[in-house]
Order: structure tokens, then sequence, then C-alpha cells
């Protein structure tokens, strides 16, 4: 959807505070160097080439000059100016003096934008019309990083200031809310106070290692998603997690990314690389034989790692790695199955996500027509498949009510791409259904169709995590780690109140691991104070507590995560109940 005049106006307030930082920043050093400064999402940046770092006292003098700036009532207005203008303006700013030469060689006009008479940019727009549009009470400098001009670690590195804007105040203090709230709910912190996972340095950065608990809660992920699956009819395959480079040759892959690859090489001289995607090795299976279109569609899934040599700097806890698991699938069909097909998935991811209170937001990514090298296959092919998606997404959530990203399709087919809005208001993509035209002519797959003739097949991919790794990134922070009693690793913790009680708290133990509960019994080597502490950090729905009362009338005090004591009741009510809510995934 294109932007509102809303988005409009805070894109150009942002812009417009990018200008005022490096007035500000020149203010202070004088002979400062300018780079770029774009806005970016809720904020802005600008890169600077300075003497000596920023120092915290520097960036406080730069609100404060930002706030004078604002209150002054300083017109923006731009003007075309020449590339000798741009020359003469710009004599002393050579990274601006650089891309005027970028924009002479590619035939770019050249604009500058003046702030009042206190700075002027090399800019095209747009901007607000005075620095009063500008809420003073609404921005903030938040941090400073390095970065290399251009993106290019061989270019000067520059330090770029990074601020956050709104138009009101009260957007700019929900966004310091969120802000604070993700912090505490960073899934690193919580992954390691729970126990979850962990990395080590022998092993390698970008590769999550997951204890029993993270484990658990993978495993239970991805049984959810198999469950889901079976019932439109996938079957589970197998496959490698190494191939002969002669496969991504064929497919694609391997003049696309291979420089992303790990790759082997053999004693016998071959190259081999681990696979940084399963779709090359599921086509093979389905080529093992020949297909009538009585056959159609084969649906095909496998959770399995995939591998991508991410640079260090790239790598972000769960959320960026090179060891990746997907929960990838593959049907191979005609035509005529497609939009089946895809509604079937969408139903999948629906249930699935409807099961976390993960609102969907949709995103149909389609390619970019002025970089067709960026894509396989021929134009009308891609018309042909945007078009196919296009009228699935009308009819499930309406024309014009999804996001259209140009230039974000993946190398061989446009896709559905599923934004899931966490408990914090932040979108992550997640699942994607991606239709592919191009693979199944590269490897020739046919099928034999009811008039003898052979019929070319169809290929969609999908994925409902994605990732595993990234997405249990966004439930450990959209459940701040206290995940619902039928997904936590530990559902009960059994607490004796003393050595008295520890048979009786143990049978209690061993009933309800009969019922199927996964469940945790405390020595009585603590006070009974720490022990419920510590059961209540680890964030366990439920903590039974056993003494004399409880032993003497076969029942359990019940302590449920975020109400305190519930009460005392038998353990049988307490498992019926436990299990009625494990099943309706509450």
């Amino acid at each position: 959807m294109p932007k509102d005049s809303s988005d409009r106006n805070i894109d150009n307030v942002r812009h417009s505070l990018a200008h005022l930082l490096a007035a500000a920043v020149l203010k202070r050093f004088p002979k400062a160097k300018l780079g770029i400064g774009p806005t970016i999402e809720n904020g802005f940046y600008y890169d600077f080439e300075v003497p000596r770092g920023f120092a915290p006292e520097d960036i406080k003098e730069f609100e404060k000059t930002i706030k004078q700036l604002i209150k002054s009532g300083l017109p923006f207005k731009g003007k075309k100016i020449t590339p000798a203008e741009g020359r003469k303006l710009f004599k002393d700013q050579p990274f601006k003096l650089e891309l005027i030469k970028d924009f002479v060689k590619e035939k770019k006009q050249l604009t500058a934008y003046s702030t009042g008479d206190v700075f002027v940019d090399l800019c095209k727009g747009g901007h607000a019309k005075n620095t009063k549009e500008i809420n003073p009470d609404a921005f903030k400098l938040v941090s400073t990083a390095g970065a290399y001009w251009k993106g290019d670690e061989k270019n000067p590195q520059l330090q770029r200031i990074y601020g956050v804007a709104f138009n009101t105040k009260k957007e700019f203090d929900h966004y310091l809310w969120q802000q604070e709230e993700a912090r505490k709910r960073d899934h690193r912190k919580l992954g390691q106070e729970l126990d979850l996972f962990t990395f080590s340095d022998l092993v390698g950065p970008g590769l999550a290692l997951f204890t029993p608990k993270g484990t658990t809660l993978r495993d239970l992920l991805d049984d959810f998603v198999w469950s889901l699956r079976k019932k439109y009819g996938y079957q589970k395959v197998d496959i490698p997690h190494i191939t002969k480079k002669e496969l991504y040759e064929t497919s694609g892959h391997w003049s696309k990314f291979k420089n992303e690859l790990f790759r082997i090489g053999t004693r016998e001289g071959h190259e081999f690389a681990l696979k940084p995607m399963n779709c090359p090795h599921h086509i093979q299976i389905f080529a093992r034989k020949r297909w009538s279109f009585r056959d159609l569609p084969q649906r095909y899934a496998s959770t399995t790692k995939i591998y991508r040599d991410e640079q260090a700097g790239e790598l972000l806890g769960l959320v960026r790695v090179r060891s990746i698991t997907q929960d990838d699938a593959h049907v191979f069909c005609n035509m005529d199955q497609v939009e089946t097909e895809v509604k079937n998935i969408w139903e999948i991811i629906s249930e699935f996500y409807g099961a976390f209170g993960l609102p969907l937001k949709l995103r149909l990514s389609l390619r970019d027509p002025k970089q067709p090298d960026k894509y396989l296959g021929d134009a009308q092919v891609w018309k042909g498949a945007e078009a196919s998606l296009r009228i699935v997404a009308d009819r499930k959530v309406g024309k014009n009510k999804y996001h259209i990203a140009l230039g974000e399709a993946a190398f061989y087919g446009p896709k559905l791409d599923f934004m899931a809005i966490d408990s914090l208001g932040r979108e992550w993509q997640v699942a994607t259904i991606q239709l592919d035209l191009n693979m199944p002519k590269r490897f020739n797959l046919t099928f034999t169709k009811d008039d003898g003739k052979q019929g070319q097949i169809f290929i969609i991919h999908a994925a409902i995590m994605g990732s595993i790794e990234r997405f249990l990134a966004v439930l450990i922070e959209h459940y701040a780690g206290a995940f619902p009693v039928w997904l936590s690793p530990v559902q009960v913790q059994v607490i004796a109140v003393g050595n008295r009680f520890q048979s009786y708290a143990e049978k209690v133990a061993d009933g309800l691991k009969a019922a199927g509960v996964r469940v945790e019994l405390t020595e009585a080597n603590e006070t009974l104070g720490k022990r419920i502490r510590e059961g209540e950090t680890q964030k366990i729905p439920y903590l039974l507590i056993v003494g004399e009362k409880e032993k003497k009338t076969a029942t359990v005090a019940v302590r449920k995560r975020g109400k305190g004591n519930i009460g005392v009741t038998k353990l049988s009510s307490f498992v019926k109940s436990l299990q009625t809510e494990i099943t309706k995934r509450k």
C-alpha cells in the first residue's frame, strides 16, 4: 500500500531532523565532514567524520542546539543545482563531492536543500516546510555507531548518530516504553536465564546450542506444525546436509549465493556445499519417477538445518544465525491446483499463529521490474505467478488491504510474506508462501496430463515458522519468557515444605509424569521461600506446594504464575484441569 499523508509527514519531519543534526554537529565541530543522513524506521541517522569520538555531553549539546533551531522557525527550501554549483557549494566536503560525481555519472538531477541560512545539504527532499512543524518534545538522539562510507570497509570509517522522532509526545513516549520493555524481554538475556540455549566460542558464533528445555520448546513447535500439515496430506521426507555444487548450479543458487555458502573440498577433489536451502533436494525426490495428473499434488515436508556464511558483525542472538532450522515444505502441483494449495497453507499459518495470539499482516513481495537481472525467468512467467498470488490475497484479505513490496520477491518467484505483531506491537516477518515457476523448468519437472501430453509442474515453497531459531526469539520476547502451559518446558514444579514431606512430593511428581505432564521436583535443601522464588523466576506455570495438610488429605496447594495461591485441590482434579488447558492450547 502507498504511504498516506501521515506517513509522508513524519518521514519529512525525520528527514528535516537529520539536517538539523548535521547543523548542530557543524556548530560544535566546524571542520566535520558530512556523509549521508537518511530516514529509517522510527527515525533517522547522519554519518560524520570528526577528529574525535562523540561523547555523551556532545549528544546532549546536539539535542539542545536542535531544539533551539526548531524554535527559530527556519524554512526548508530546495532548488535544482548544476554539478558546477554543487562542487562550489560543497568544496570543503569530500563525501558530498564524491556523491556529486556519482550522480553525474548516473545522470541524476542534483538538488540542494537549505535550512534557513544556517545549513545547506545535497538532498532530494522531502522536508517539513518550517522547523516549527517539528515537535521538540517528540525526538531524541539515542545512540552512536561506527559506519564505513558507502558500507565498504575499504572506505573511511565514519561516526553515525541515530535519532528517533514522532509527530506527538504520546507516540514518542510509547516508543520509549516499548524499547524499555524490549530490553527486559531480550531473548538473549531470557534465553540464558531460563536455560534454553547457549553459544560456545569453541563451536563458533552464530551456531546456537539448545539445552534440554530449549529442545523441548523446539520439538513442541515442530510437532504442532506437523500436526497441521498432516491434515492436508503432507508427507515427511529426509535429506542430507551437503550436496555437490552441480545441484545448485542447475537450480541457479550457485551463481547467486556461492560466496555465502560453506564450501567443502573432498579428498578426491570434488566440491560440495553445506545446503543453504532445501528446495533442490526436495526436487530431486520428486524427480525420481514419472508422475500422472492423478498423482498430484505431491507435498513434501522436512524440518532440517540449513547453513549460511553470515558475516560475524551481522549475527544477533537467535534472530540471525549461521545454522538455521527450517520447517520447510514444497508442493508439486499443476496450475489448476495452485490456488487451493496456497489457501490450505494459509489456513495452516492462520491456525498456528492464532494459537500464540499473534495477529498477522500480509505483504505481497514482487520483483522489481527495473532490475530484471536480479531474478530468474522471463517477464511473462513472472506476471502470471504474481497474478496468481494477488488473486488469493485479494480473496483472503481484500483488495488494497495488504502491503505490496516491489523488489522483495525471491530470485525465483513472488511470495506472500506474513508479518506477526507481538505483544509490544512490533512486526516480525515469519511465515512465507512462495510460488516458483523457474526451478521446475530448470530441472525439467513435468507430469502426464489426462490427454497424454506433458504438463509443467509448479512448485509452492512454504515455511510456517520460517526459522525455528528466529521464531523462538519472537516467542520468548512476545511472552517475556512466560510461555503458555502447553508450551512451557517445565509445566509444574513440585515443592515439599520440608524433608519430612519429600516422599509425598515424589509421589505427586510421579503421578504428574504418568499423566504426561512435564514436571520438576525440587529438593528440600533450601528455604521454602527461596524455592518458590526460584520457581517463579523460571516462569513455571504452576507450583504445587505439599506439606502436612496436603499429605494427610492427598491434595496439593496450587500457586499459579501471575496469580499466586489459588487454593488446595485433589491431584486428580488439578491434572484434569491442566490437561484441558494443554489440549486447548490456552
